[in-house]
């Protein structure tokens, strides 16, 4: 048994050293073991079946259907902007997709790739273009900072190591890409995808970063989660989270506009 767990921290400890990566933004490092080409692939298709499976929720031709559009894509042009100015914009594969979906729900979601929703429940909630922007954002960074693509390794990365395989036939080995169906695959439900509260954090801080360079004001996302909070009427503690408590957010976002701030040209 000793011998099993040495060779299997051994092979965690390899397979940690040759798949680790740096995220775009923030910097933050994670475990990269699956191209996020597949990632995108499968998450594409999710999205084209949760679009199939709500086709008549679909909102398009109103203002709010338009609104969503116009500042998905601002955001867009600004995070591929970002990259092309880091010289990495190689390295991702982004065909972005923005929809307004009918529901009650306060949510909105960025799948990898770049295929996003917005939720009808959130607008009262954004009320204007950079309440949206603070959405979105957050949403988008998500996806530029890779947190599906560690999700799908670090599930690998438990996988391969309970089996004790070889890194080199595991990487290769199409099977793998199962993970990938389990998390985004085909009637998924998308709505309830979840990031650890550093991930959260993280997609904050970037997300503030990319409004501002679209031209919203940062500043602004402050008010949004004040709004966010004063419509909830409880929230469990968070430790119990995967969502950082209201209260550290906005502190954080207070802390990170300074940052935010010299990316902003209105």
């Amino acid at each position: 048994m000793k011998r099993v767990f040495k060779y299997t921290s051994m092979f965690l400890l390899g397979v940690s050293l040759v798949g680790c990566a740096t995220s775009a933004i923030t910097g933050r490092k994670y475990l990269k073991l699956v191209d996020p080409k597949a990632v995108n692939e499968q998450a594409a298709l999710a999205y084209k079946d949760f679009l199939s499976k709500n086709g008549s929720k679909v909102v398009t031709g109103t203002s709010a259907a338009t609104q969503v559009k116009r500042v998905g894509n601002n955001i867009a042009a600004a995070a591929n902007k970002y990259l092309q100015e880091r010289g990495l914009a190689d390295q991702f594969d982004f065909n972005w997709e923005f929809n307004l979906v009918q529901s009650d729900d306060v949510n909105a979601w960025c799948m990898p790739g770049g295929k996003v929703a917005v939720y009808t429940g959130i607008l009262p909630i954004a009320q204007n273009d950079v309440g949206l922007a603070t959405v979105m954002g957050h949403e988008i960074a998500h996806a530029i900072e890779e947190h599906s693509v560690a999700q799908v390794s670090n599930a690998m990365a438990a996988q391969l190591g309970a089996q004790v395989l070889g890194a080199a036939g595991a990487m290769s080995d199409n099977k793998y890409l199962g993970i990938i169906n389990q998390l985004y695959g085909v009637g998924y439900q998308i709505g309830s995808l979840s990031f650890s509260r550093k991930d959260e954090l993280a997609a904050d801080r970037a997300g503030l970063i990319l409004m501002a360079m679209a031209g919203y004001d940062p500043r602004e996302s402050v008010k949004f989660w004040e709004r966010m909070a004063a419509g909830k009427t409880g929230s469990p503690p968070e430790w119990l989270s995967t969502h950082p408590s209201d209260a550290r957010r906005i502190n954080q976002l207070q802390s990170l506009i300074p940052e935010a701030m010299k990316y902003y040209k209105k």
